[in-house]
């Protein structure tokens, strides 16, 4: 019996975990669908339906460190087993939530996904950036997130047509009496049985696989048991480029929730398409666009250096926010697909620059960076407030502009200390190789 070759071993983990992007991609870039169609289905005001972003993203904010625990405890592995658990446990629970057509049971099924995806995300993650040569790490970890910026394009698409049906207007329902409003609001509410139930049935099969499955082993000083738990976040936190990264993810992960998850309210009200178009737009638009960004990025970053590429996109991704606000027409769609494309890089090089050389402080400095994803819990409510106190939801992008910025100051910071290496690896400095 032969040895497997460790490189097709490499590859072949690689591309398991990368269907796990794909896969928390999907489901998050259904979100979008779900707030108009929700937001029909119990008359919510922007910011009310803005409750969807919170109960999926401060679940990260819950789990993150818990997350990080079970990875020191069992291993990555079986850390994404118990993701992946959450995750379909999760997409089932929607079947009772249509049944009692009661909104909080909605966002109690988000919430249970989401702790899944925080499991997975805090796992597989810093296992892309180890899966390899550490030079490589930043590519590798955009390549993986490629995927997930495919899910961006299909989502919306497939979404608007199986969550998105056509239902009788917002006028025909008040002139109902207030029993065929509630058959014809429950009928809409059970469109969203089938997507999730189809979802949790391919996450379990996705999960039977990594049961099987023998993921290699990373280096023995990136193992999450390598560092004692006490005192582990404060020792993470002193490191500089961990504590940045958590305050650029935090408002890196509230900008891409605000501009995905309100875009079809926002073309609707800067373009006057309807939502299924605008889901349309969405998807191949600012869909195609993040996944162009994602790939044209990672080609880039063979020239150019990750920190000074992720300056120049938060700096153009800052400008086209101010252009969507005061466009309109098809000039401030256009806009926000630019953004999408822009801010495609963005998360996974602030992760990999985040956690880079942390040493036995990676498994506790991914905790902390996912953690910070709890930003699109809270950056959408300012999105919401802006847009309900101004009666203009185009307003609201003033959020995403000084998320953009935030993550431009982080580049820099990034770039200023890379400046002192850099001269001492000059022609004429000595230097360790």
């Amino acid at each position: 019996m032969t040895e497997q070759n460790p490189r097709q071993t490499y590859k072949f983990a690689f591309v398991m975990i990368t269907s796990l992007f794909f896969m928390w991609g999907f489901v998050h870039n259904l979100d979008p669908i779900l707030i108009p169609h929700l937001r029909k289905s119990f008359s919510l005001t922007v910011l009310q339906s803005a409750l969807v972003d919170s109960a999926v993203f401060i679940a990260y904010f819950v789990m993150a460190l818990p997350a990080g625990l079970l990875i020191r405890k069992a291993g990555y592995q079986n850390a994404m087993l118990c993701g992946l658990a959450l995750f379909a446990a999760g997409a089932l629970l929607f079947i009772p939530a249509a049944d009692t057509q009661r909104y909080v049971y909605f966002l109690g099924a988000l919430f249970v996904i989401a702790c899944g995806l925080t499991v997975l995300e805090t796992a597989a993650n810093p296992y892309i950036t180890l899966l390899g040569r550490p030079e490589r790490a930043t590519q590798r970890l955009n390549l993986a997130q490629s995927f997930n910026g495919l899910a961006v394009t299909l989502a919306p698409i497939a979404g608007a047509r199986l969550i998105l049906v056509d239902g009788a207007s917002d006028a025909q329902l008040q002139a109902m009496s207030d029993s065929a409003r509630q058959a014809v609001l429950a009928a809409e509410a059970a469109s969203v049985k089938g997507p999730y139930l189809a979802i949790a049935l391919v996450i379990m099969a996705i999960a039977a696989v990594f049961f099987f499955l023998k993921l290699p082993a990373v280096g023995a000083a990136h193992l999450p048991h390598a560092a004692p738990a006490k005192g582990a976040i404060m020792r993470a936190l002193r490191r500089a480029p961990i504590r940045r990264a958590v305050i650029a993810q935090f408002f890196y992960v509230g900008a891409q929730v605000c501009v995905f998850s309100f875009f079809i309210l926002y073309a609707g009200k800067a373009a006057g398409v309807s939502q299924v178009a605008a889901a349309d737009y969405l998807g191949w638009g600012c869909g195609s666009a993040f996944v162009a960004g994602r790939f044209a990025g990672t080609c880039l970053m063979k020239y150019i250096a990750p920190a000074r590429l992720l300056l120049a996109y938060a700096l153009a991704s800052a400008a086209l926010c101010a252009v969507a606000m005061f466009s309109s027409g098809m000039a401030s769609l256009a806009a926000v697909i630019g953004i999408a494309f822009f801010m495609s890089i963005m998360f996974p090089t602030i992760f990999s620059l985040g956690i880079g050389n942390a040493g036995a402080d990676t498994a506790m400095g991914s905790s902390l960076i996912i953690m910070a994803i709890v930003g699109g819990a809270v950056l959408p409510l300012l999105f919401g407030f802006i847009s309900d106190a101004t009666h203009n939801l185009q307003y609201g992008y003033a959020a995403p502009l000084l998320c953009f910025l935030v993550v431009a100051w982080f580049a820099r910071a990034v770039l200023r200390e890379a400046q002192p290496a850099a001269a001492a690896t000059s022609p004429g400095s000595i230097a360790h190789v």
